[in-house]
């Protein structure tokens, strides 16, 4: 089955603290995910940001919101229990848990009330009774769909830029991932050669103890298999093992199966994979707004 929101979780997380014993929210997830059949490819499907699972964040957040409606308290560090309120509840058989209804409690009021407060609640909002995802998800999602639409607008700049313009742009971006040493030293060879489809020769670090040659196309078709052993019989022709091949546009399946025979390396760079280095490596992008998320440092209270 798909990954239940986080106001699904609500009461079995609920039942499971039913036994008044102390609990982990890893004992949590783990009771959880074969409550709710879960398969192993879900309870490890990521946020965007690839640094948490989906489901462990929604558990989590179950747990606070119980825990903000007086129905969980944490005994001691990382575990938690249900207290009188929360037994009183189970004992009423609710069919489930939802937002509204942990609003008959004041200390859950209080809780997006004083939220509420610094932000203006929208129908995204976590507050919202219809609302599926944790903030977690709401933010990581937003980013995503911002960065998509900011990569489309980065790569249809690019294609209506000069094929100068592009090369120079190669360079800056290489530089800045950590090839070639510095733009100077780059630029210089970067579309020098013109040498059987070689754009440009880059140093891999900065003591120049390897090269990669380079292919930079600002092409709207996509890019064919051809094109790639041409790329590769060009690396050999100089005794090359590395290379880049950039382009603005796509590979064909075709192009990204190839594997050349020998121990030459070629790795292949779209339109959009170019658009997002851009936007890692802060290449004609600049930074509107700047957030960090955190969370509490317990081993700092440890000692309390």
């Amino acid at each position: 089955m798909a990954i239940p929101d986080f106001q699904s979780i609500l009461l079995p997380l609920l039942q499971f603290a039913g036994d008044r014993k102390e609990h982990s929210i890893q004992e949590a997830i783990q009771h959880l995910a074969e409550y709710f059949n879960l398969t192993h490819d879900e309870c490890k499907e990521l946020l965007p940001s690839g640094k948490q699972p989906i489901f462990g964040n929604r558990v989590g957040w179950s747990r606070t919101h119980l825990k903000k409606a007086g129905l969980l308290e944490d005994p001691i560090r990382s575990f938690f229990k249900i207290t009188d309120r929360g037994l009183d509840l189970l004992k009423s058989n609710p069919p489930s848990i939802k937002l509204a209804l942990l609003k008959q409690y004041p200390e859950y009021l209080e809780f997006i009330g004083s939220t509420s407060k610094n932000r203006k609640l929208s129908s995204n909002s976590i507050s919202n009774e219809s609302n599926e995802q944790t903030p977690e998800e709401l933010l990581e999602y937003s980013y995503q769909e911002i960065r998509t639409t900011l990569a489309q607008e980065i790569l249809d700049k690019v294609k209506s830029c000069s094929p100068t313009f592009f090369e120079r742009l190669v360079v800056e971006l290489l530089v800045k991932m950590g090839y070639g040493g510095s733009i100077k030293e780059a630029g210089q060879a970067i579309g020098k050669t013109g040498d059987e489809g070689i754009d440009g020769i880059i140093k891999e670090d900065r003591l120049g103890l390897d090269t990669i040659y380079i292919q930079a196309k600002r092409w709207n078709d996509v890019v064919g298999r051809p094109e790639i052993q041409k790329f590769v019989g060009a690396l050999a022709g100089q005794g090359a093992k590395k290379g880049i091949f950039i382009t603005t546009s796509k590979f064909s399946e075709k192009a990204k199966a190839y594997s050349p025979k020998n121990d030459t390396k070629v790795v292949l760079v779209d339109g959009e994979e170019l658009a997002q280095y851009m936007i890692d490596f802060d290449l004609g992008v600049s930074p509107v707004s700047e957030y960090k998320l955190k969370k509490i440092d317990l081993d700092y209270f440890e000692d309390n």
